[in-house]
């Protein structure tokens, strides 16, 4: 009896356990598998919770990106190869064209003086000065030029035409106006770009969708809502867009002043250069 009792015991103690190891091995093995996985994972260098193919896609994008700025690199250094060997070989004048090995020495004697850090700083503090004005004034005028339709009709021949002069020609002009001065260069360089900036500004703000405009309306909305709602928000790709340009033009409009009545700054030294051949 007693025996019989004990079996029966011990194997209902065998029942209640055998489970519970069970699941602790299946808990085990998989702990296993997943530090597999992730070691498997890592030695790929594929972050967790990413599948094969978007690895491989952020894979090719990854060497695209190094395959264009080689690229850039490589077309950069082919010129610079290039325009020298045409110096060394006579295919060009280096009296006239000069070559890179010529600038580069060029380049290190004036940063050993200092003056590079000179002339480069005027042309800089210059360039972003005219270029912030241009975004204020370009900006406050296209907003105005919305506002008031009747003021638009009358002002948009005229902004056609100062837009379309050459600004080359109104630098000389400027200087005897204004003087030779930083202002007037200033100035130069934001005659290059405001009314180009004016003009694609307003353009923009008069494309916007016209049913969200007159959603605003619906809503008892005012102009003011529709240019704080719709107007701004859904041109800035396009200010951004023309704020690139209008730095270049800024920068080109700055030169072209320094090139008529500066003593300092990178156009002055283009043409002190142009004049002693150095």
């Amino acid at each position: 009896m007693r025996k019989s009792f004990r079996l029966k015991r011990n194997a209902a103690e065998a029942e209640r356990v055998t489970p519970g190891n069970r699941e602790h091995e299946v808990q085990t093995s998989k702990g296993w598998e997943c530090e597999v996985q992730a070691y498997e994972i890592a030695q790929r260098g594929q972050k967790p919770g990413t599948s094969e193919a978007q690895h491989r896609y952020l894979r090719s994008l990854r060497s695209r990106q190094y395959r264009v700025a080689a690229a850039r690199i490589l077309i950069f250094v082919l010129f610079l190869a290039v325009w020298e060997t045409a110096v060394r070989l006579g295919w060009i004048d280096g009296f006239i064209f000069s070559s890179p090995s010529r600038v580069a020495r060029t380049f290190c004697a004036m940063w050993k003086d200092g003056s590079i850090f000179l002339h480069a700083g005027v042309t800089l503090v210059e360039t972003l000065v005219s270029f912030g004005c241009v975004v204020l004034l370009g900006i406050g005028a296209a907003v105005l030029l919305w506002y008031n339709t009747e003021l638009s009709e009358i002002l948009e021949p005229y902004l056609v035409v100062l837009n379309s002069l050459p600004k080359s020609a109104l630098a000389p002009l400027l200087i005897v106006w204004l003087g030779a001065n930083m202002r007037t260069i200033i100035v130069a360089g934001m005659s290059v770009a405001i009314f180009g900036s004016i003009l694609n500004l307003y353009t923009g703000f008069n494309e916007m969708d016209p049913d969200k405009i007159k959603l605003i309306y619906t809503l008892q909305g005012t102009k003011r809502d529709v240019l704080t709602k719709v107007i701004l928000p859904g041109t800035v790709p396009l200010l951004i867009s023309v704020m690139k340009v209008n730095i270049g033009l800024c920068l080109v409009g700055v030169v072209i002043g320094e090139f008529i009545g500066a003593r300092q700054g990178l156009g002055y030294l283009i043409i002190y250069g142009s004049q002693v051949f150095t």
